[in-house]
């Protein structure tokens, strides 16, 4: 909640409800399902798993804030010790306000870069993109702005107010006034021989983009088949069950799924060649890729050497490069969801997670595996094909030590380890500087700031030492 805008934790406290409970009364069943986060106002209770006590909490305490994320179990039991009033906020609600109160945002700095002369001539996905890395700061009547011959690395466009430029007299230092600026004005596009920038009232802009929704994955098979006129032509079948579908939602994503899949012709994508059904199933007839799960193989190595790193990551670069091009975003990568082919290619597999998303927008559903997600997925500011180069970085990363950079005992607190920032993580001594480096830059906080995000696109991933 502390990353949010003031706004929207206005908006949040407005949408909570108060609960009351009974002493002895259980408020969280360990093992259930919840949607509601839970805020203590007074009373006392005891949080307990698998029937151990963990703690005591009282108010001002916060419980069950997973749920607000995504559609998952209870972790815990938690039972009141004494009278306990509480306020609640639901999942449904919570990830409303972050969507409608993002969008209008986004939406409020289009119209603003819209209204800049300069941009005028710009593409709508270019606007978005500049949209998405503004940054709203405020500054006070008479406060410095930049200094002349300070270093910067800033490009400031004015909102509201106006901004005086002065330039020092180098014999005395008296500050030379040279003109004014308004909304709809920018300075500090130049980085050298820099000028005073001198606020006279309020000034600037940004953006951060909030919410999303819920997505469960389907548990499938994928027994080996044969064609009965030709049995030397193997192939994987795919099976879902049609209720198991039904009774989670996912109607929707696995016709997108079967579209993305039917549509891809890459040599790092499974193919999928056709789908059938039947009473109680839905069946998938895919690519055979007998060389097996990379997953396994580096849980059989414990890491692979920087060459073989190398390699994988070469593959998956591929299949991105070929997805983003068509505006579709993976959000699944892992060690789990690659497999190899007869000649050692790895190939992505699974895309119950994959959507279309075009190009210059964002989505909001949260989904990945915990270690994999992005800080933007976490902090709810929508997210784009940067959030795959982001666990590009991740998985280079496990390749070369067997583990991921961030993880807990717990999602939650794998989230909190992730929104640290690859900076706080000390790297063994065995990943290379070359790779260190590339990982580094994959896994910025700031996804405009992603190597895969830059000018140059993928073309930086694959051009790096």
């Amino acid at each position: 909640m502390k990353n949010l805008e003031l706004s929207q934790i206005q908006e949040i406290v407005d949408c909570m409800y108060p609960v009351e409970y009974d002493k002895d009364s259980c408020i969280i069943k360990e093992g259930d399902v919840g949607s509601l986060v839970y805020v203590m106002e007074d009373g006392k209770v005891e949080v307990t798993k698998e029937g151990m006590k963990l703690c005591t909490m009282g108010p001002g305490k916060v419980f069950g804030e997973l749920a607000i994320l995504y559609n998952c179990t209870r972790t815990a039991t938690v039972q009141t010790l004494t009278n306990v009033k509480l306020w609640a906020i639901d999942r449904q609600c919570f990830q409303t306000i972050m969507m409608r109160t993002g969008l209008i945002k986004h939406a409020e700095y289009m119209e603003f870069l819209k209204s800049v002369p300069t941009f005028q001539g710009l593409q709508e996905e270019i606007l978005s993109k500049l949209a998405d890395v503004l940054e709203e700061t405020h500054y006070s009547d008479g406060e410095y702005i930049i200094r002349q011959g300070a270093r910067g690395d800033t490009f400031f466009i004015i909102s509201k107010g106006k901004v005086n430029v002065t330039r020092e007299d180098p014999p005395n230092g008296t500050p030379v006034y040279l003109r004014a600026l308004g909304k709809g004005d920018w300075f500090g596009e130049k980085q050298q021989d820099r000028m005073n920038m001198q606020v006279h009232s309020q000034r600037r802009n940004c953006l951060f983009l909030h919410t999303f929704s819920v997505i469960i994955f389907v548990c499938l098979r994928c027994p080996q088949v044969q064609l009965k006129s030709e049995e030397t032509k193997t192939f994987a079948m795919k099976i879902l069950k049609k209720r198991h579908i039904v009774d989670t939602r996912q109607q929707e994503h696995i016709r997108s799924e079967k579209q993305i899949m039917q549509e891809a012709h890459s040599d790092f994508i499974v193919r999928l060649y056709r789908t059938f059904k039947d009473s109680k199933y839905l069946y998938m007839l895919m690519e055979a890729c007998l060389g097996g799960e990379l997953w396994t193989i580096l849980r059989d190595r414990g890491s692979f050497e920087d060459s073989t790193t190398r390699f994988y990551t070469g593959c998956v670069v591929e299949a991105f490069a070929y997805l983003h091009s068509k505006g579709i975003i993976y959000r699944d990568l892992k060690p789990e969801n690659l497999i190899l082919d007869h000649r050692g290619y790895a190939k992505l597999v699974d895309f119950g997670f994959a959507k279309k998303i075009g190009f210059g927008k964002k989505t909001w559903t949260f989904c990945g595996t915990p270690e994999y997600v992005a800080p933007e997925i976490i902090l709810n500011k929508g997210h784009d094909i940067s959030a795959d180069y982001w666990s590009l970085g991740i998985l280079m990363y496990e390749l070369l030590t067997g583990s991921p950079p961030f993880s807990g005992p717990d999602p939650m607190k794998t989230y909190n380890i992730i929104l640290r920032g690859i900076d706080m993580i000390e790297f063994p001594k065995k990943i290379t500087k070359n790779a260190g480096n590339l990982i580094k830059k994959l896994c910025r906080d700031n996804p405009s700031e992603r190597l895969g995000n830059l000018k140059n696109g993928v073309k930086d991933i694959q051009k790096h030492k």
